[in-house]
């Protein structure tokens, strides 16, 4: 006899039943505490390999790794219950063979019970996500501005600003598209691009520095929480918690320098005199 296994997590159909449908919310998410405030309120937490920027101060994703991507993974899923969490794979962990990419996406998804992985790339990384998704391993997509090529790139640059860029980009996201995966994020693409691919595939299309027309949106938490003082110029801050935090930690220094340690006099109360 079989049971019936209820998940009350958002599944991988239900991201695809998105496509020209209600928008996909979706952020970054590294650790268990910020997970617990975003689960309700989002449809997918990407736990990014830009975790390497952003919690540990590398200049760009390239030098983050496997085991960094499962720990912060495992930490993402204790602290939440109802988002899809899809885990990035770092850069070396994919691009040698879809063998190679299909036994260390398995090691993510076991060790970490992520519901997905994203991997960069277009057709060049078409064989690998079929070969993923043929056995059991849902993955999304990830085309534009690859920041894991950004040395083969020379920076961060915008893609598609010219129409003469068009069809090879067009063509990235189609072999995606019918490799499998189940959504692709499209960054820092032109907008006109972004809005065309958009219509163009069946799958749903999560932009970051794209186009309002795609179908959903995916955003650094910690750039929109104005944790970053540089941000992407494409980032709105709703927020800003970097000189809140500044503020109350030079109030804090104050306090102690001045010997006024508050609540310390709550822990242990002394008894009155009788």
């Amino acid at each position: 006899m079989s049971a019936v296994v209820q998940t009350r997590r958002v599944t991988v159909p239900q991201i695809r039943a998105h496509k020209g449908a209600e928008p996909i919310v979706c952020l970054t998410c590294y650790h268990a505490h910020t997970a617990r405030l975003l689960d309700t309120h989002v449809d997918l937490m990407l736990v990014g390999d830009s975790l390497g920027m952003v919690m540990h101060g590398l200049e760009t994703t390239v030098g983050v790794t496997l085991d960094m991507m499962i720990t912060h993974g495992k930490a993402v899923m204790r602290g939440s219950s109802h988002a899809l969490v899809t885990i990035d794979m770092p850069f070396g962990s994919y691009e040698e063979s879809p063998q190679a990419a299909f036994r260390n996406a398995a090691r993510v998804m076991q060790e970490t019970g992520c519901t997905a992985v994203k991997m960069e790339g277009g057709t060049r990384m078409a064989e690998t996500i079929r070969y993923l998704t043929q056995r059991g391993i849902p993955v999304m997509g990830h085309i534009g501005l690859t920041p894991q090529s950004v040395n083969v790139m020379g920076g961060f640059k915008t893609t598609g600003r010219t129409v003469a860029e068009w069809p090879a980009i067009l063509a990235d996201a189609k072999a995606v598209s019918d490799a499998g995966a189940f959504a692709v994020v499209l960054e820092g693409m032109a907008e006109p691009l972004a809005a065309h691919i958009t219509q163009e595939i069946a799958i749903p299309t999560i932009g970051i520095g794209a186009s309002s027309a795609c179908d959903g949106q995916v955003l650094v938490m910690e750039d929109m929480l104005g944790l970053n003082p540089n941000p992407p110029k494409f980032v709105r801050q709703y927020a800003q918690l970097g000189p809140a935090i500044e503020a109350a930690v030079e109030a804090y220094a104050k306090d102690v320098r001045e010997r006024r340690f508050p609540g310390v006099e709550n822990v242990y109360p002394m008894k009155k005199a009788q």
